[in-house]
Parts: C-alpha cells; structure tokens; sequence
C-alpha cells in the first residue's frame, strides 16, 4: 500500500497509510529514505511493514561532508530557517540553508523568533537586513506568545524548519500545532548556545492542509554534494554577473576582470555573503580532495 514517511529512526521509519500508522524496515542493508518520502510498503502484522519501494522525489534537502551524508527530507515545497535574538545565530549557517534550499528550487522563509527579548532584537534585525535586502522574506515573533503570524505563510505548504539548536523550532511547532507535544529545553545562557532536543526528523499535519517538518539542530550544514558552479548558482546576488568573467574557469578570486568581484568592489555583493561562499567554497574543494570519487 501506499505511504507517507512521517519520521524517520535511523533504520526503522514511521510510516502513514490509508490505514493508520506502521514501523516501516528497508529490505536489504541500504536506509535510503528519509522524512516526507512516499513509498510502497506492504504489512507484516504486528505494526510493521516492509518498504518496498521509493516513489520518484520532487525534491531531496540533505547535507554532506568529505565522506558522510545525512537526509533531511523530501518532497518540500518551503524550507523555512529559524533564527533567534538568543542564542546568537550563524549568519553563515542561513547562508547555507539557503543554498540547499536553492539548489532545491525551493520557497525559503526566514524565522525569526523569541522577538519578545527586546534587549536583543536590534543585534538579531542587524544580522538579517544582509538576507532580508537580497528578498528574502522575514517574519519576527515569539514562539511563546503564539505563532499566528506564520500560519499564512504554511497554509497549503509542505515545510520543514531548520535551524541551529536552541533557535525555539520545537516551540514554533508547539504553537502551530499544540498536539505536537514536542519536547523542548531551556538554552545555554553561559555559553550561549542551544541543546538538542529534537533528535529526529517529525512531519506533522497542518489544519489548513499542508504539513510541517520538524528537524533536530544543525550545527554544521556542509554542502559537500553541491559542484563549485553549482554553489554560485545558488548565491541570488551573483546570477547576474555569472558567466562574464573574462575567464571561463573563473575562480572569483584574484583573476583580472572577475565580473563577481567587480561587483562586489562595487557594492552590489555583500562583502559578507561573498566571505560566505568562498568559504563553503573552500570547504567544497577540500571535500573532494579528501575524497575524489565524491
């Protein structure tokens, strides 16, 4: 029958069919599926079923290093990243949850959450006006006073929230759907850095149609998968200028009349974003000299 993989156990999956839930196993050693797929299972009794067979993807958000992958989920239409006035959040990170979103051809939507810290919010404003100038959408709130003014933009969605940990994702699932019970935790004020809690992708239904992922937090996003070319697709800011280097096999670095770096001497490049994407760059480039047949 028919499924919808609503989480995923590292080799065991929850999977939602016609005729309730199920414990889904892979045949064979591979675990190849993750959060959102659909699939073909058949029942064993007991509440467990084998997965037969993955439907074809619309989509695939994962992220990769030198030698590891990790599925995230599929058949997204939005990626919506959660940022918040504390802890301090990774300008770098949202870089690069928004280039996986990208490469996706993905709706990306930027969270901003515990806007009640009033202390903070300008610092966490001051942070965003880099993506929020390039059009990307952002929306401030506070998961613990409700999340109405999300509801608009999930409506009719299939969505998944990213972030660093302790950014306030289980809350916002919370508030959207009370249901939920997802567990959560207080952060690190010492440190200032978030503790896991979610430690495993979840889809949720929506009420207004739709449904909603939540994923545990990231701390790193390598983007391993993505060619050298790709990645600058994947920058909003640089497309206009791409393929009017004078040199084909243009660096964007020291190369004479670089169209990138002349815009960006021009201001129209973020000095930021740039600093962002030679540094996935690099970190791309020392993946596949880790590991050539990448």
């Amino acid at each position: 029958m028919h499924g919808l993989i609503t989480a995923a156990f590292g080799r065991h999956y929850e999977v939602l069919t016609a005729h309730g839930s199920l414990t889904g196993y892979p045949r064979g050693k591979k675990s190849v599926f993750a959060c959102g797929d659909e699939v073909d299972v058949t029942p064993h009794g007991d509440g467990q079923g084998a997965i037969e067979r993955l439907h074809p993807r619309r989509n695939l958000l994962w992220r990769s290093d030198a030698f590891r992958e990790k599925l995230i989920a599929a058949n997204l239409s939005q990626v919506v990243i959660v940022v918040a006035t504390e802890p301090t959040f990774s300008d770098l990170l949202v870089s690069r949850c928004l280039c996986a979103a990208e490469s996706q051809q993905l709706k990306t939507l930027i969270v901003l959450n515990k806007a009640d810290l009033t202390e903070r919010l300008p610092a966490a404003r001051e942070a965003l006006t880099l993506f929020a100038a390039l059009g990307y959408r952002v929306v401030e709130l506070s998961a613990l006073h409700g999340a109405d003014a999300l509801h608009a933009y999930l409506r009719g969605e299939r969505s998944i929230l990213v972030g660093q940990s302790g950014m306030g994702k289980s809350s916002l699932t919370n508030a959207l759907i009370p249901a939920a019970n997802a567990a959560t935790r207080e952060i690190s004020t010492a440190l200032d850095t978030g503790k896991h809690t979610t430690t495993f992708a979840r889809l949720y239904p929506l009420p207004e149609d739709g449904w909603l992922i939540d994923s545990p937090g990231l701390q790193a996003f390598g983007l391993a998968h993505l060619e050298e070319d790709r990645l600058a697709d994947c920058f909003v800011e640089f497309r206009p200028y791409l393929g009017q280097c004078r040199f084909r096999d243009c660096r964007h670095d020291a190369e004479p009349d670089c169209a990138l770096q002349a815009a960006r001497s021009a201001g129209r490049i973020d000095p930021r974003r740039f600093e962002h994407y030679r540094a996935i760059r690099a970190e791309i480039a020392e993946a596949r000299r880790l590991n050539p047949r990448r």
